[in-house]
């Protein structure tokens, strides 16, 4: 018996090697293959004119009970918010394969965009009113192919936001201050409604700052499309602020690799530039600075349903040639920091308390340059 017992030991320490080696050599596909959805695509019509006057289609917006964007983590006192409506465009939370879009009634894709929600919307509840709609979300494996089914849900995801974010703009003062922010698949959606909604247009002058997290941007092919300039200076407004957070050593591979296989919003084709990299720490675009200036670090529980803030435990440095914001050896945030050190979904939580201090202090430049403070 203990002979079949050690065999059995050296038989399960084999297979886990020989596990370890075709996830090392065959990661990609192994990932594509999890993911990318199986099913025939669905052409998907716009949603009803009034879908975004229903209170069902907004996670987070004043009178929804139990807003997720309203949690604070343990210990934190709320502060009275200020007067800038904010638009979060939530990230992926739908990764089943059976459909290229989300249903809006799928029930996991909703539990985990509500705890995205929690964690990284609640860091702009300072600012003002959040609202977060709710959208066909294209499915996680879209990202991970090129084929055209990939595009026409983008596609339709995109549609939903656009409309969500014309019935916010319809339901805000005319004349209050606006914040604009997305992590990931929103913020990748964010691009395409600010070159085609704000740019140009009296909108413009009302926004407090974009926040386009998770998702690279081209200071060549996209910034200019955009009309808005990148954050420079701390107490800067109306600018764009974007950064991936990355522990070492990294691997950005498939990130980087779906971003340059699309062209940017000016129609041409992405080279090896480096990807905008502010830094929460700083306030600018590029640098670093030491844990030390880290005000709060959101580390969340398991559930990822609390948190509590943790001071000086993250520094951050921008890498040049590729735009990433660096971490420095892996902080320990939780078990969801994907392969190659990317740590996507903490790319807020990370930062959360500075977040909220830049987001108050260039709303109170925006009022102070305006004599409305």
């Amino acid at each position: 018996m203990a002979r079949k017992f050690l065999y059995g030991v050296v038989l399960l320490v084999v297979m886990a090697l020989v596990a370890a080696l075709v996830m090392r050599v065959y990661s990609k596909e192994l990932t594509r293959f999890a993911f990318v959805p199986r099913g025939a695509f669905e052409a998907l019509g716009p949603l009803p004119a009034d879908y975004y006057k229903r209170s069902e289609a907004w996670i987070s917006r004043p009178g929804v009970i139990d807003d997720p964007a309203l949690w604070m983590p343990d210990g934190t006192a709320r502060m009275p918010p200020g007067p800038a409506p904010v638009f979060f465009a939530h990230p992926t939370s739908y990764l089943a394969r059976d459909h290229w879009n989300a249903p809006l009634d799928d029930k996991d894709s909703r539990f985990r965009a509500d705890l995205f929600v929690r964690g990284m919307a609640s860091a702009f509840n300072g600012a003002g009113p959040v609202y977060v709609p709710r959208y066909r979300q294209a499915a996680f494996g879209a990202f991970l192919t090129t084929k055209p089914e990939a595009r026409r849900a983008l596609d339709i995801a995109q549609g939903d936001l656009a409309q969500a974010f014309d019935a916010f703009v319809a339901q805000v003062p005319p004349d209050a201050p606006i914040v604009i922010a997305g992590h990931s698949q929103g913020s990748l959606h964010l691009l395409r409604i600010l070159r085609d909604k704000v740019r140009g247009k009296p909108l413009a002058q009302r926004i407090v700052a974009v926040y386009l997290v998770g998702w690279p941007v081209s200071a060549a092919r996209d910034l200019p499309e955009l009309g808005l300039p990148a954050c420079t200076r701390p107490d800067q407004t109306g600018c764009v602020a974007s950064w991936m957070s990355f522990a070492e050593p990294a691997d950005p591979t498939l990130l980087l690799e779906a971003w340059r296989a699309q062209p940017g919003l000016d129609g041409k084709p992405r080279d090896k530039e480096p990807a905008l990299c502010f830094n929460p720490l700083t306030g600018r675009i590029g640098g670093s600075a030491p844990a030390s200036a880290n005000l709060g670090t959101l580390v969340p529980a398991r559930d990822l349903k609390s948190g509590r803030i943790v001071a000086q435990a993250v520094p951050a440095r921008c890498e040049a040639q590729t735009g990433l914001l660096m971490l420095g050896d892996p902080p320990e945030m939780g078990t969801f920091v994907l392969p190659g050190n990317n740590y996507h979904i903490y790319d807020i939580p990370l930062f959360w308390t500075n977040l909220r201090a830049d987001i108050a202090r260039r709303e109170a430049a925006w009022l102070a340059a305006r004599g409305r403070q």
